[in-house]
């Protein structure tokens, strides 16, 4: 089947609407989890300084996203404020993720003057003992709590960053209490994908059981909690199965039932609170790593392009692998036969560290579709 005759709702067209960019790889901090096994470097090849400009001119070919640049920490980029201003001089929305360690006083001085409108700062664990040995330096969470506390002194938003795994779950609690007290607008529970040298955390991945309940267990904090906090579950695509069904149960006629989903699905794509579909990867979001390689997302590791290769709109644009992700009739497995693809889509990175097929299942989804199509 040609993408031309796809089924209605079967294919997305490329809308880029999020670019998550890596910067730099060098990294204060050696965490556990790190998806790019960052750590202080140098890193030879990374694009410089004229290259992200050029990058950012052509971002603008395909769309105007929220940019978020990352790292390693990006703030180890002795540019970073030349890069940021650029692109918000270009009318960019521009976010960053950071460990928060770095952020003293006149930097959030200068990241408010960009703007730098929001920061997503980690932590994954309520104290100064596991988060410090998590993050691989002593320290790290003193210096988190003031980065944060300058940040939002500075009149930027604050978004508190967790990945989860079983060394930390049971802190899920905890941990949106410190998010509330350092007076964050957004929680997002990164749910691990063990890349990078977070494959040493393994044996610590939830269970699919583990995975389904902290969902829900997310959707009730959010409805308890309203517009206090926005929850933004990542890698996690079946949240937005659980989200369906969780409203599902609450309604009580198929109109109401029908709206529901609606309000699910359509979201406003110009927020960092958008919600409007699980996998994101090659569909309106794309990460770039620090040497120019464009991906789905961070965690799959299969390259689409590189901008030192060809044009990013073109790599965005004509990518076979963004072409594939964006058909989802070429889903396999359970996946491709469930009714929430189309809002879920299962993360492609997991199915291809499980299976070295990206197009296959979810390995972490407990929903078996019985005749969904």
């Amino acid at each position: 089947m040609t993408k031309s005759e796809s089924p209605p709702g079967q294919t997305d067209q490329a809308k880029l609407r999020l670019v998550a960019w890596e910067i730099t790889k060098s990294c204060n901090l050696h965490c556990a989890h790190c998806r790019g096994s960052a750590d202080s470097g140098p890193y030879h090849g990374e694009l410089s300084r004229e290259e992200c400009f050029a990058l950012i001119d052509d971002i603008l070919k395909v769309g105007r996203p929220i940019l978020i640049l990352t790292g390693g920490e990006p703030l180890k980029r002795e540019d970073f404020f030349d890069i940021a201003g650029y692109a918000a001089g270009k009318g960019i929305r521009v976010v960053v993720g950071s460990n928060g360690t770095l952020i003293t006083k006149e930097i959030a001085t200068r990241m408010k003057a960009v703007p730098i409108s929001r920061v997503g700062i980690s932590l994954d664990f309520p104290n100064r003992e596991l988060q410090d040995k998590f993050r691989g330096s002593s320290g790290a969470f003193d210096a988190a709590l003031a980065g944060i506390e300058c940040a939002r002194n500075a009149g930027i938003e604050v978004q508190i960053n967790s990945t989860i795994t079983r060394l930390n779950a049971h802190y899920l609690d905890d941990l949106i209490s410190l998010a509330l007290n350092v007076g964050a607008v957004a929680f997002h529970p990164f749910l691990l994908v063990p890349t990078g040298r977070g494959k040493s955390l393994q044996e610590h991945v939830l269970s699919a059981q583990d995975y389904e309940q902290l969902l829900i267990q997310i959707y009730e904090k959010q409805q308890q909690l309203g517009n206090r906090l926005f929850f933004k579950p990542t890698d996690a695509p079946s949240y937005m199965r659980v989200v369906q069904q969780q409203e599902m149960l609450k309604c009580s006629s198929e109109q109401n039932q029908s709206s529901a989903v609606r309000n699910v699905r359509h979201a406003d794509h110009g927020s960092m609170n958008a919600m409007s579909r699980g996998c994101l990867g090659g569909i309106s979001f794309c990460f770039i790593s620090h040497v120019g390689r464009v991906q789905g997302c961070g965690y799959l590791d299969v390259e689409a392009g590189n901008i030192r290769e060809q044009p990013f709109h073109r790599i965005w644009q004509d990518s076979p692998l963004f072409n594939q992700l964006r058909d989802y009739s070429l889903i396999k497995g359970k996946c491709g036969l469930c009714k929430y693809k189309i809002v879920c889509g299962g993360c492609r990175a997991r199915a291809y560290e499980a299976t070295g097929d990206y197009l296959e299942a979810e390995p972490y989804c407990l929903y078996q579709p019985h005749g969904d199509n």
